[in-house]
């Protein structure tokens, strides 16, 4: 079998350093509480073998389509053997039974190493541990990523540091194909180096999809090279507060090796306050009477210049983003600046509108769809879109964001009747925070519990934990979304008739949540209790 010594110190540093080696016997043994999220089958014996950090193998199995220099494996292994061993540092001292390797070797059916992860990429893996080898076999590199992730929490440790995994054998795959995390980069500006902490933790949870929602009306943050006065005078501040293209690619590519997909949000025509101050007649002026009121409100859909703008707006982010997914927003349009201003209304009565200004935002939506289309991409508009009663292209995501458990569920009726694919957001808004055990009610969601066939539900592509940034910055963004956001992520990836009893995930969850800690990951307590290792600070 092939191996890689960038991950395996084996017998070189034996040699090298002068270590003691203890030989402990099994007492004070610990196993794992389980993997979060829930695999769809999981069995697992008593036998437990040892690991030894010193020799530890991961290698590439001779039938697998991907081979040493795969970027998104290769890079994989190396971050994998850190989590694996977090207290292995190469000249400690060493606590093992005996000096037997353990292998890990991955079989994938497609070479997807330097693609980047898609709407239908599978993330199906099969994970067999026995006696000294790890066999994981995956379709895609995807997959694998997913395998590593559980493989990293099924090894614990006993009282003496030494470790030990049991023979175990999982088939996995996710309930849903998208699985997303919303993070709102206007109302405070989120540092780079936090978005990059964020997809790690997201991969611990087997979130696939970043959803950036980078702009929106107190500033302007993302660095248009086309536009740079959108930026320049639209955001916080110009220097400190933006994402510059290459903070965006850094942000793409960290995000990639982990198997997430980032889905850029560009919300229009309302939320759009920031963009006037770089882009001159973009906004509708308001009005008080026949004079301009010198506000100004959502873009104005009345001009060719408005299209014009966002079709070359919207080209530069298709090819800087390389999903094929777009979100254009559409929702909380205020209507008043609209029916304040002259130009509008008279628009209104030439395009035969009226007075309904829904038919108003449904012209401009309908357009800006249009341009993505053309662009080869897929849009996400909010639910209001559907709402308005708007012509909406079939292949369109809608995302569900309002109201109660009634509520959406009766969307979701309505809008898979009318054949369109849904992503449910509404009961995921963890920003919105209590006192107590909010992540139960997270957990306790029912996704496909709503009227319609069989072919509806299978129309809900997933769903989606929204983190808005009204009271959210660097400083308290982490233990606000996790591991409350980590209760969505098994509802999203797990079977729900295992995962139905919320009491049975709470001892899971708990040590998911000292696992997060123990990774550098700041998550807040569920409740009363304690992790073996405790968070030690940045």
């Amino acid at each position: 079998m092939e191996t890689m010594g960038l991950v395996s110190f084996g017998r070189y540093i034996c040699s090298h350093l002068s270590l003691l080696l203890l030989i402990v016997l099994p007492l004070g043994q610990h196993t794992v509480e389980g993997v979060w999220p829930l695999p769809q089958t999981f069995t697992s014996s008593n036998e437990q073998y040892p690991v030894n950090p010193q020799a530890f193998y991961f290698g590439y199995g001779r039938q697998s389509a991907a081979q040493r220099g795969c970027s998104v494996l290769d890079a994989a292994f190396i971050r994998y053997y850190s989590l694996i061993f977090p207290d292995y540092t190469g000249n400690d001292v060493l606590r093992f039974f005996e000096d037997k390797p353990f292998h890990i070797e991955i079989n994938v059916d497609h070479d997807d190493c330097e693609s980047y992860p898609h709407e239908d990429s599978s993330e199906k893996y099969n994970l067999s541990v026995s006696a000294g080898q790890a066999s994981l076999n995956a379709e895609t590199v995807w997959g694998a990523v997913r395998g590593l992730e559980t493989f990293s929490q099924l090894v614990y440790q006993d009282d003496f540091g030494s470790y030990f995994v049991n023979q175990t054998e999982i088939d996995d795959f996710p309930r849903f194909q998208f699985r997303g995390i919303l993070l709102d980069t206007s109302r405070h500006f989120i540092p780079v180096h936090v978005i990059l902490k964020t997809l790690d933790a997201m991969a611990y949870s087997k979130f696939n999809v970043f959803h950036w929602h980078i702009v929106d009306d107190p500033s302007f943050p993302y660095q248009s090279q086309t536009f740079p006065d959108l930026s320049r005078k639209g955001a916080f501040h110009p220097m400190t507060h933006i994402y510059t293209q290459s903070d965006v690619r850094r942000v793409i590519s960290h995000a990639r090796l982990w198997g997430i997909r980032v889905i850029p949000e560009f919300d229009s025509p309302g939320h759009t306050k920031s963009w006037g101050k770089g882009q001159p007649d973009l906004l509708t002026p308001c009005y008080s009477g026949a004079t301009p009121s010198g506000a100004f409100g959502p873009v104005n859909p009345t001009l060719p210049s408005t299209y014009k703008f966002m079709a070359t707006l919207l080209k530069e982010v298709s090819l800087v983003f390389p999903d094929s997914y777009i979100h254009l927003g559409g929702d909380e349009v205020n209507f008043s600046c609209w029916k304040s201003n002259p130009d509008v209304r008279a628009f209104m009565q030439k395009m035969g509108f009226g007075v309904s200004f829904t038919k108003l935002e449904a012209f401009y939506m309908e357009h800006i769809m249009n341009i993505t289309s053309l662009l080869n991409k897929t849009a996400i508009v909010w639910q209001d879109v559907f709402d308005y009663h708007e012509v909406i292209p079939k292949d369109t995501v809608l995302h569900i964001w309002k109201g109660t458990p009634a509520n959406y569920k009766r969307e979701l009726s309505k809008m898979t009747k009318a054949g369109m694919r849904v992503l449910l957001a509404a009961p995921w808004y963890i920003n919105h925070i209590s006192y107590g055990q909010d992540w139960r009610n997270y957990y306790n969601v029912q996704p496909l519990n709503f009227s319609g066939t069989a072919e509806q539900k299978k129309l809900v592509i997933g769903g989606e934990v929204c983190m808005w940034g009204e009271y959210v910055d660097a400083t308290n963004l982490t233990p606000r979304l996790w591991p409350r956001a980590s209760a969505a992520a098994e509802r999203l990836w797990s079977d729900e008739k295992q995962t139905s009893s919320v009491d049975k995930a709470f001892p899971r969850l708990q040590d998911f949540r000292c696992k997060l800690v123990r990774r550098g990951i700041r998550a807040e307590p569920l409740y009363v209790g304690h992790c073996k290792h405790e968070y030690q600070g940045v």
